[in-house]
């Protein structure tokens, strides 16, 4: 187990040999485009890690985990877990307090504790990896002076599409979150 890394580095070098690539250069060009991918998702990832941070500590998220409670509880999620249902698509670092914080209240090894521990497990930052995509995707907006009205509206069209197809692609995610906590929490029931 221990020299699988290796090997695959090794026979990355060894098949670049053989397709006669310089394996060093392509290995500068990918650490040449990280960065510049990186340094391209600093805005997004800013505008997310700000805004839930504001959420949660504002305590924006407990009101309306309070006001969502009698709602869960009739399709059979504790009112303990609402909070953790609304900040886990949106923080990692934000959802794992709350998880801490119920550890600390009612036990590992409770139900509330068992459920928040599924949730947690087979859920994910909806709105980082959204962040994270559109920093990759760049839209054309079609202002090039120099294009025809019909070149013009299919970019129009193309951009229309596009959002329309992110935002389906963050509600489909936000409800497969929403639904991995309704399950987790009936499955919880006969752990």
């Amino acid at each position: 187990m221990i020299y699988i890394v290796p090997i695959i580095a090794l026979s990355v070098f060894i098949f670049g040999a053989i397709k006669k690539i310089n394996v060093y250069d392509s290995f500068v060009a990918g650490i040449r485009e990280a960065v510049t991918l990186t340094i391209s998702l600093i805005p997004y990832l800013a505008a997310v890690f700000m805004l839930t941070e504001l959420m949660r500590a504002g305590g924006l998220s407990a009101y309306i985990g309070k006001a969502l409670s009698p709602a869960f509880n009739a399709i059979g999620i504790p009112a303990e877990l609402t909070e953790l249902i609304i900040l886990r698509p949106l923080t990692g670092s934000g959802s794992l307090a709350v998880l801490e914080n119920i550890y600390a209240e009612y036990g590992v090894d409770s139900y509330i504790a068992r459920t928040a521990s599924v949730i947690m497990g087979s859920t994910d930052t909806v709105m980082y990896v959204a962040a994270i995509y559109f920093s990759g995707v760049r839209i054309n907006k079609g202002k090039n002076k120099n294009t025809n009205k019909s070149v013009s509206k299919a970019t129009e069209i193309n951009r229309l599409s596009d959002k329309r197809a992110m935002n389906q692609a963050i509600t489909i995610a936000l409800v497969a979150s929403f639904f991995g906590a309704v399950c987790s929490a009936f499955i919880c029931r006969f752990i």
